[in-house]
């Protein structure tokens, strides 16, 4: 029988590896020679980070897709170990790395194949919602959604209200970058008035972080939908809640969403304050998936506030950033803003080349939340070069009748606006060629 090796013991062995990584450890001594990268979080995360060591010690040199069980010769973890080493090494994972990190992926796997073997639903539960974050940045959203009928009917099973939070959301958000704002809402609605109610008495992070994941999509969505006055105290109600529940990943999530409702409004100094907010708690708790992001936002900001160039440097830099690991599911309102950008430093056929790119992305993964806006945007710079008034006109009606079937009311307007405004310039005497109209 090969010994157990206690996670209390893993986690001495490792806290030793944490205060000094650079000790000469050697295969003979019953201990795998671990690379600095294993535990690049180990300063930030303490123990936590520790785990993820641990879990390189038994996989050994990261090789995430071996059975965690193998171990050391004459060693291995019990079954409730392998469980929770893995878990806290696919939450740390996807807290550092993002939600597009493999090695997450394998973790949250591993995880679902031991609890059918186990009979631990609420295990499962949160290996299931890791597997759906690593799908909703990396796969089509349509196979994301049927992780969530996963973990909704789970949730439904347990008859438990704060798995239930979860599960209302984890269906809300595919829906939501599908561009099915109405069924999205309804979930997100549904969430927000289970926390409301008061009858979730956990405060685990998962739980909270689920319950304000529901308040900013309603902020968001509310915002589509035309109900303009209660999305901005929504908001700041998801950001007051993830700060008083001390929870810092749910926290950068609420300032990245803030950022975009900031950013529908049409509002740079607020946009430029809540990407400095996100960049300066993504730098204090080490999340790199947020500083590509709140680049981008900074970047839009000084484009739109006259310093083309800096914001041109600051969004390439950040979407270069994002688009390296692997992730797809931001592209589509990042070029957006990227695409305006140039535009404003009269670079109009580089915008309207970027936004043919990502609609091949867009057709690939099926996230067309942001289509109506990108179809506005085209003719927004068919106009400016002189295009040929029918691709101007298909591109207006395009971004009119895809809002309306998404039911944006707010992006519907949006669109009809700068119609109109396109009309009024072509008849006040203009052929409507080489006519620059505002991208708000």
């Amino acid at each position: 029988m090969p010994k157990r090796l206690p996670v209390n013991e893993a986690l001495e062995l490792l806290i030793k590896v944490v205060s000094d990584p650079e000790a000469p450890w050697h295969a003979d001594q019953g201990i795998c020679s671990m690379p600095r990268d294993v535990y690049f979080a180990a300063n930030f995360l303490g123990a936590r980070g520790a785990l993820l060591s641990v879990l390189a010690h038994f996989f050994g040199q990261g090789r995430w897709e071996l059975p965690i069980g193998m171990g050391v010769e004459g060693q291995s973890l019990a079954s409730d170990d392998q469980l929770y080493i893995l878990m806290q090494a696919g939450t740390n994972l996807t807290a550092t790395r993002g939600f597009s990190a493999p090695e997450a992926r394998v973790c949250y796997e591993r995880v679902e194949s031991l609890c059918h073997s186990l009979n631990r639903p609420l295990v499962l539960y949160a290996a299931l919602m890791g597997q759906w974050r690593y799908s909703l940045v990396t796969d089509k959203v349509t196979a994301t959604i049927q992780i969530a009928k996963q973990v909704h009917s789970l949730a439904q099973e347990q008859n438990n209200p704060a798995l239930m939070i979860g599960g209302n959301q984890v269906l809300a958000v595919p829906l939501y970058f599908l561009g099915d704002f109405e069924s999205a809402r309804q979930y997100v609605k549904r969430g927000v008035e289970i926390w409301r109610a008061g009858g979730v008495q956990s405060q685990a992070d998962e739980i909270t972080g689920h319950a304000v994941g529901c308040l900013f999509f309603e902020a968001i969505l509310d915002w589509h939908f035309g109900e303009i006055a209660s999305c901005q105290p929504t908001m700041a109600e998801a950001i007051s809640a993830a700060k008083e529940l001390n929870n810092m990943q749910a926290l950068a999530h609420a300032l990245w969403h803030a950022g975009w409702l900031a950013q529908f409004e049409r509002n740079p100094v607020e946009v430029e304050r809540l990407a400095s907010d996100l960049i300066e708690l993504s730098n204090r708790q080490n999340f790199a998936p947020f500083l590509r992001r709140a680049a981008v936002l900074r970047g839009w900001a000084r484009s739109a506030s006259g310093h083309t160039a800096e914001g041109i440097s600051w969004i390439e830099n950040g979407i270069g950033d994002y688009r390296a690991t692997g992730s797809t599911l931001d592209m589509p309102f990042l070029t957006a803003l990227r695409a305006e950008a140039l535009y404003l430093a009269d670079r109009t056929s580089d915008a309207l080349e970027a936004i043919a790119e990502v609609q091949e992305l867009i057709e690939r993964f099926e996230n067309r939340y942001w289509c109506a806006e990108l179809h506005r945007l085209k003719g927004v710079f068919f106009t400016a070069l002189g295009a040929d008034e029918t691709q101007i006109e298909a591109s207006f009606c395009a971004a009119i009748s895809t809002a309306k079937n998404q039911k944006s009311v707010s992006l519907e307007k949006r669109a009809e606006g700068t119609y109109a405004e396109y009309r009024r310039q072509k008849a006040s005497g203009s052929d409507g060629r080489g006519l620059r109209l505002p991208l708000g």
